[in-house]
């Protein structure tokens, strides 16, 4: 059953990737976690009682309420799924509540800490690798696009000439980002260096020197190495699409235009980045008002 509803989810929900990839995981401690402490009980029979058991389980253990919440989301969907199915007659996490977080602030590197340049290592990159990685730290950071709509860049996504391209992101949802002349100076350089360099062709616009789609491996080692001497808790593709959210308010964005750019579906999810807007204007604030 935890099959058709992966396919389910893939191929009628258009989950990303990474999603599915956790929802299974989430579906398969679910049922270890059934067959050790309840004699084997499919996971389609469980009911509240079974479910909530895991929950507090999870939480004993000191797993991230994050984490946890995520888990209880999986478990929504995965019986929602089986109700409209006619496999169950009662959806067994109606009554089950997702736990409080605390909320966080969005990492994001400092403006200085970004216009550094990209120092490789010249003797351990090819002149193919060393133009890819620049072009990715560019894009995450110029467009502020998702890891995975970055490994999903085609050639045919980009538009050099009107200097925009095409993203595919949640919910299989299009979206045209606007990027700048020195981003699509880069990106030429690069697809002229990859075009000599790597003899097998592919359609993806950010490849291996094996002429394979990128891999969120790679993608995070190339985002490490960059921010290794930013000022940052963490290091990942992620921050760069903070960054990119916190620095067009701080530049005067419209937060509705940045809700557009960053393909959230409601304004709540851009808003989170005003908090690190308002901490700059209330520095202004403090150095500017007599009262202050």
């Amino acid at each position: 059953m935890g099959d058709s509803f992966l396919k389910y989810i893939r191929f009628q929900k258009r989950y990303s990737p990474q999603t599915i990839l956790s929802y299974q995981t989430d579906l398969t401690q679910f049922q270890q976690y059934l067959n050790s402490e309840f004699d084997n009980t499919p996971s389609q029979e469980a009911n509240h009682g079974l479910i909530r058991s895991w929950i507090v389980s999870l939480v004993e253990s000191g797993l991230d309420p994050v984490s946890i919440n995520r888990k209880i989301a999986c478990l929504r969907s995965y019986y929602k799924f089986l109700l409209k199915q006619e496999l169950i007659s009662k959806n067994p996490t109606d009554k089950i509540k997702i736990l409080k977080t605390k909320k966080k602030l969005p990492h994001f590197v400092h403006e200085k800490e970004m216009n550094t340049p990209f120092e490789q290592p010249q003797k351990e990159r090819s002149a193919f690798e060393r133009h890819r990685n620049e072009v990715v730290i560019e894009l995450l950071y110029g467009t502020g696009m998702r890891l995975s709509e970055l490994i999903g860049l085609k050639d045919t996504s980009l538009n050099l000439h009107d200097h925009t391209l095409k993203v595919l992101g949640k919910r299989n949802k299009e979206r045209i980002i606007p990027f700048t002349a020195e981003l699509a100076r880069l990106l030429k350089d690069y697809i002229k260096v990859r075009n000599l360099d790597i003899e097998k062709k592919s359609d993806y616009l950010l490849v291996t020197s094996a002429s394979k789609p990128l891999y969120p491996m790679l993608v995070n080692r190339i985002v490490k190495e960059y921010l290794k001497e930013a000022n940052v808790e963490k290091k990942s593709p992620h921050v760069l699409r903070h960054t990119y959210a916190t620095h067009l308010l701080n530049h005067g964005a419209e937060i509705n235009a940045v809700k557009d750019l960053l393909g959230h579906s409601s304004l709540a999810a851009t808003q989170v980045y005003t908090h690190n807007s308002m901490e700059k204007l209330k520095k202004v604030f403090d150095q500017a008002h007599p009262k202050a």
